[in-house]
C-alpha cells in the first residue's frame, strides 16, 4: 500500500516529525495532489500542520482554473492555502534565463517565502521516483558525473522535503483514481521539444520494455551516487583545504601540488576552486577543466566572457579579463603612526612605535643571532628577542617590523611603478619589484593592489615580502615601527 511505503520513507529518513507545519507545493497535478491526500492520512497519526501553496507561472492559457482548482482543493479539505505569481517570461528575459530556470527560481523563491511568513517548518514537493528516474537519464543524456547521478536528494535540505521520492509516478496515479480524486493534467508535459518530455515520454517507456524495473533500478543508481558523492566530498574538502589559500574573496590554488593529485580528485578540486569564483560553475564544461589542469606557467585559461584562470608561479588564480595597473596612481604621507586609510583595494594600515625599553623589547644577548623579520622567533630564553604583548605569529603579508631608527619620517605611500626596485631582507642584491612578486608567487590580480612603503626614494616594506635589508631589527635596535595591515 502507498501509504505505508510513505509513511516509512518520511519516518526513516526523519522528513517530517510531530509538531511539524507542512508548506506542501500545490500545482493541482497528480503527484502533488497525491502527495497531499498521503499527509492528511499522515495526519491521522503524527501530530502536524498543512499549509496548501500555489504559485501561478501565467504561462499557459490553463494557469488562472489551476489556481482556481488549487483554492477549491484546499477550502474542500478546510486547509489554509496561499498564492502567488510571477511574470515568468519578463523575469527570464531580464537575467538571460531559459524559461524552465525561470520558473524554478520563482516558484522556490515563493515557497521560501510563504513558509517564512506562515512559520511553517517544511516544504514539501511532490518529486516522485519516476522524476528522479527522468533526471538521472536527463543528466547522463548532457554529460554529468557522480554529483549528476545523485539526482534529488529526498532531503531534508533545510526545511525542503521531498516524501515521495520512494513512489513511482504510476502508483499516485493508482491512488487517486481508486479513491476517485481529481487532479488538473498540464499539456505542456506532452510537448516533445522539451527534453524532459521526450525522457518520459519515449525513452523511459522503452526502457521499460527491455527491464520493466527501470524506474526502481534508476533510482537505487542515484542513491548509490548520493552516498558515494558524500565520501568524495569529505576527501575534496581535505585536499582543498592543504592546496588551496585565500585572501578576502581571492582564492588560488598550489598547482603543483594539484597536479600531484589523482586525476579524479584534481578535477573535483578545480571545481571546488571554479565555484568560489564569480558566476560559480555555470556554464563550465569538463573539457573547460582539463584545460585547466593542463595549463603551464605563465599560461591562462579563459570561462566565459568575465573570467580569465591564470597559472603563474606555480599557483592557479583568477584573473580579470583586461585586468592592468590603476589609471590613478595615488601617493600619500603618513607618519607611521595611527590608522592610514588608502584608496580603492589598497587597504587599511596601523602603525606603531615600540620602544625597546618603555615598551617592552626584552634584552637582545645573542650577539651572533639577528631577528628576522620573516620568523619572528618563538621566546624559550634570554637570548630571543619578544614583545611582552605577544605579536602574532609573523606574516609578511599583514605585518613588518623595521628599525625606526634607519627611516626617514614621514614615510611615502604610493602605488607601484614601473622600474621599482628594493633589496629584500637577506637578499644578496637589489632586484626589480616585478621579478621579486613574481619570484614569491603573489598572483598578477593581488599585484596591482599592494601599496609600496617608501623611506626618502627606498623602499622599506611591500605587504607580501620581507621589509628591505637596510631596515631590519638588529641587535642595537632602539625602537621598532610595527606596520599592520587592518581587515583582510
Amino acid at each position: 500500500m502507498i501509504y505505508k511505503r510513505f509513511r516509512k520513507t518520511v519516518i526513516r529518513l526523519g522528513l517530517i516529525e510531530p509538531g511539524d507545519k507542512v508548506l506542501v507545493a500545490f500545482s493541482g497535478g497528480q503527484d502533488s495532489m497525491a502527495l497531499l491526500e498521503l499527509l492528511l492520512e499522515l495526519r491521522r497519526d503524527v501530530p502536524i500542520g498543512i499549509v496548501v501553496a500555489h504559485f501561478n507561472h501565467k504561462l499557459r492559457p490553463g494557469a488562472g482554473e489551476d489556481e482556481a482548482f488549487a483554492k477549491a482543493a484546499a477550502r474542500k479539505r478546510r486547509l489554509p492555502v496561499i498564492t502567488g505569481s510571477r511574470n515568468v517570461r519578463l523575469y527570464a528575459k531580464r537575467r538571460r534565463l531559459n524559461l524552465e530556470e525561470a520558473a524554478r527560481g520563482l516558484r522556490y523563491e515563493f515557497l521560501w517565502n510563504t513558509a517564512r511568513r506562515v512559520g511553517a517548518t517544511k516544504i514539501a514537493t511532490g518529486h516522485t521516483l519516476t522524476d528522479q528516474a527522468e533526471t538521472v537519464l536527463m543528466r547522463i543524456v548532457r554529460g554529468t558525473g557522480v554529483l549528476g547521478l545523485g539526482g534529488i536528494a529526498p532531503g531534508p535540505e533545510g526545511p525542503l522535503i521531498r516524501p515521495l521520492l520512494e513512489v513511482e509516478r504510476a502508483e499516485t496515479e493508482d491512488y487517486l483514481r481508486r479513491r476517485g480524486i481529481p487532479f488538473r493534467t498540464d499539456e505542456t508535459n506532452l510537448d516533445r521539444r522539451i527534453l524532459r518530455n521526450r525522457i518520459r515520454l519515449e525513452t523511459l517507456p522503452a526502457f521499460a520494455r527491455v527491464e520493466p524495473s527501470v524506474v526502481r533500478q534508476l533510482g537505487r543508481l542515484s542513491a548509490l551516487a548520493r552516498d558515494e558523492e558524500e565520501l568524495l566530498r569529505k576527501i575534496t574538502e581535505t585536499a582543498w583545504q592543504e592546496i588551496s589559500r585565500h585572501d578576502g574573496d581571492a582564492y588560488s590554488i598550489d598547482a603543483v601540488a594539484l597536479g600531484a593529485l589523482p586525476r579524479a580528485l584534481a578535477r573535483r578540486v578545480v571545481r571546488k576552486f571554479l565555484s568560489r569564483l564569480p558566476g560559480g560553475l555555470r556554464g563550465v564544461s569538463f573539457e573547460e577543466v582539463e584545460d585547466i589542469l593542463a595549463l603551464k606557467d605563465g599560461k591562462e585559461k579563459t570561462l566565459g566572457k568575465r573570467r580569465v584562470v591564470r597559472r603563474e608561479a606555480g599557483r592557479l588564480s583568477l584573473k580579470r579579463p583586461g585586468a592592468r595597473a590603476p589609471k590613478e596612481s595615488f601617493e600619500a604621507l603618513w607618519d607611521g603612526e595611527g590608522t592610514v586609510k588608502l584608496p580603492g583595494a589598497f587597504g587599511r594600515f596601523r602603525g606603531s612605535i615600540i620602544d625597546r625599553i618603555k615598551d617592552g623589547l626584552l634584552a637582545f644577548s645573542d650577539k651572533k643571532r639577528v631577528l628576522s623579520n620573516d620568523k619572528l622567533p618563538a621566546f624559550d630564553d634570554k637570548k630571543r628577542v619578544l614583545f611582552k604583548d605577544k605579536l602574532p605569529a609573523y606574516d609578511d603579508k599583514k605585518r613588518a617590523l623595521l628599525d625606526a631608527t634607519s627611516l626617514k619620517f614621514p614615510l611615502i605611500v604610493r602605488s607601484r611603478l614601473p622600474g621599482d626596485k628594493y633589496r629584500p631582507l637577506g637578499a644578496p642584491g637589489t632586484k626589480k619589484l616585478k621579478e621579486i612578486l613574481r619570484a614569491k608567487g603573489i598572483p598578477q590580480a593581488e599585484r596591482d593592489t599592494l601599496p609600496v612603503f617608501l623611506s626618502g626614494d627606498k623602499i622599506v616594506w611591500v605587504p607580501g615580502l620581507p621589509v628591505a635589508e637596510r631596515c631590519k631589527l638588529k641587535p642595537r635596535t632602539s625602537s621598532v615601527l610595527l606596520i599592520q595591515k587592518l581587515g583582510s
